[in-house]
């Protein structure tokens, strides 16, 4: 998905407190409220964007989080991105409801379907369009980006698709689409230690999750009361969790299923520069990204989708900045 926004630059702060050495309790859950942004055009659908934020602009090297639908495309005319470019970065793409097709220029074809990971892989520069299939009533899910680290930002195009079985505990509904939970490991290639799954639980039920304590969490809430320890997330609420935590306590305190996405990794020291659907570390990467496109180089071609390739739009008048990790 096109990210059509320019965002703001999230400020950074000092690490935890630590008293005689030891690191203090970790700091309380942040919960980070999503604002609406339009994706362009009269009857275009809009998101719900939980990251990047001023307070928060990663977590481990999740970089990006769009929150869409339930969507009529009978009225809005559903999603139709034409082919537009990415660097320095991952996509993940994940629907409750729907259907997606994905084409791009390394010359994949795919579908992205409810409970089925489609992962793309950006590296020096992958183009690609999204549009939702006829069949589709009612659109809905998530979009994701993964930020590079520095070794890897440049290599290759790649495309994976994954769909992950349910594991079932305590009365939830887990499906792990990157990393590892419950017992559960996905095969699909990251570049850095991450988490992403799915997790659905049943009407009043409580499950406690055993977590990487060197991760950084982050819960995104589609549908449902949750608490997760002892803080209240409704939906489209991202409930951020410091490192430090070994164990995850979800409750849905509601009659009905509450759906959640729970997403981690290692804190990714690195600060880089987003703009419009590039990742890079200077100024001068984004605007040798935007050059290259507009000329039609790096990008390579997307073949089969009925249209022009998307512009980009003009550079900021001040140069970008880069925005790192908040503590």
């Amino acid at each position: 998905m096109s990210n059509v926004e320019a965002d703001e630059h999230a400020e950074a702060r000092d690490g935890a407190p630590v008293r005689g050495g030891r690191p203090t309790e970790p700091p309380p859950i942040e919960v980070l409220p999503a604002r609406e942004v339009p994706l362009g055009g009269p009857r275009a659908m809009s998101v719900r964007r939980t990251l990047p934020q001023r307070t928060r602009a990663l977590i481990g090297a999740w970089c990006f989080a769009d929150h869409y639908g339930p969507d009529d495309v009978t009225a809005t005319g559903g999603m139709d991105v034409p082919p537009h470019p990415h660097t320095g970065l991952q996509t993940v793409s994940w629907l409750f409801s729907g259907e997606i097709e994905h084409r791009d220029s390394l010359g994949s074809h795919a579908f992205v379907r409810p409970g089925e990971l489609n992962l793309m892989t950006g590296g020096y520069g992958i183009s690609h369009s999204e549009v939702s299939t006829t069949d589709t009533t009612v659109l809905h899910g998530v979009q994701l980006w993964v930020a590079l680290p520095e070794a890897h930002r440049n290599t290759g195009r790649d495309f994976q698709h994954y769909a992950p079985e349910p594991v079932r505990v305590d009365g939830a509904e887990i499906r792990v689409f990157l990393g590892s939970l419950a017992g559960d490991l996905s095969p699909v290639r990251t570049f850095t230690p991450l988490l992403g799954a799915q997790i659905v639980l049943e009407p009043r039920a409580a499950i406690t999750l055993a977590v990487d304590a060197g991760f950084e969490h982050g819960l995104l809430v589609d549908s449902g009361e949750i608490r997760m320890a002892d803080t209240p997330l409704r939906p489209a609420d991202l409930g951020y969790v410091h490192p430090g935590v070994e164990a995850l306590t979800l409750v849905n305190e509601s009659d009905a299923p509450a759906r959640t996405i729970l997403l981690g990794g290692l804190p990714f020291e690195e600060e880089i520069v987003m703009w419009w659907n590039f990742i890079g570390r200077s100024h001068d990467d984004i605007a040798q990204a935007r050059e290259d496109w507009t000329s039609g180089s790096r990008f390579g071609t997307v073949h089969g989708y009925d249209g022009s390739p998307l512009p980009a739009p003009e550079l900021p008048s001040m140069p970008l900045k880069p925005r790192g990790r908040t503590r």
